[in-house]
């Protein structure tokens, strides 16, 4: 019996498919671009709204955008504001600051997507970002207790460490034109960044909490890749 004949060669027969059938209703959200829009309306919003002087408990703490400090993540008042753990993680000192970590998320965050999922990355990022923010609260309650925390820099350094887990060889390119292993450009960020009392007004307890949390996911992560990353 040729192999034409048999029942697993044959063709299926016709069906009738209705248009209503062929119409897709779901809408797919990229989630770095969701996040990165809410950050840029939040900022745009912040620079509306405007500074105020502010004054707690008799110390003036200087001059800031008012929604960084009704947003912002203090210790000392931490009980007050639970929310801000995570609100924080989305309005910025200045446009230098929401770039810096924006234009990081886009290339970070679509790579370490395309490799776990949206949900996977979804997790480490906000995951990261509250570890993060609870480093800042546990190490600023005995060293600065009055300090405001702003940012989404230990969420990008939670991405940045599962990704050093997971792609450790990966050619990046610093500025665009300096090639360099991914673990060594976020070595030399970290170390320029997070060093404490290397730059003034840089909370390294967030960039640690963010690296370390996204360190731990990566090895949970690195196994369910969906592409092989060819070093």
């Amino acid at each position: 019996m040729p192999l034409s004949d048999r029942d697993y060669m044959r063709a299926p027969p016709p069906q009738r498919v209705t248009r209503s059938a062929r119409i897709n209703w779901s809408f797919g959200l990229n989630p770095v671009l969701v996040i990165i829009a809410v950050n840029v309306i939040i900022f745009i919003a912040t620079v509306i709204v405007g500074k105020v002087i502010v004054v707690y408990g008799g110390v003036p703490l200087g001059t800031m955008y008012k929604l960084n400090y009704y947003l912002g993540l203090q210790p000392e008042t931490f009980l007050e504001r639970p929310w801000t753990i995570i609100t924080n993680m989305f309005v910025h000192a200045g446009f230098g600051h929401l770039f810096g970590n924006m234009i990081t998320l886009f290339f970070f965050g679509r790579f370490l997507a395309k490799l776990v999922g949206d949900n996977k990355f979804l997790l480490v990022y906000l995951g990261g970002g509250i570890v993060g923010n609870i480093f800042y609260l546990l190490i600023g309650l005995w060293l600065d207790p009055l300090s405001i925390a702003v940012g989404a820099s230990g969420a990008v350094y939670a991405i940045a460490g599962a990704l050093v887990v997971m792609t450790p060889k990966l050619r990046v390119l610093l500025w665009f034109f300096v090639p360099m292993p991914l673990w060594v450009l976020v070595l030399v960020f970290f170390v320029i960044w997070s060093i404490p009392g290397l730059i003034p007004g840089i909370a390294w307890q967030a960039h640690l909490g963010g690296l370390l949390s996204g360190i731990i996911a990566g090895f949970f992560l690195r196994g369910r890749m969906r592409y092989i990353i060819i070093r």
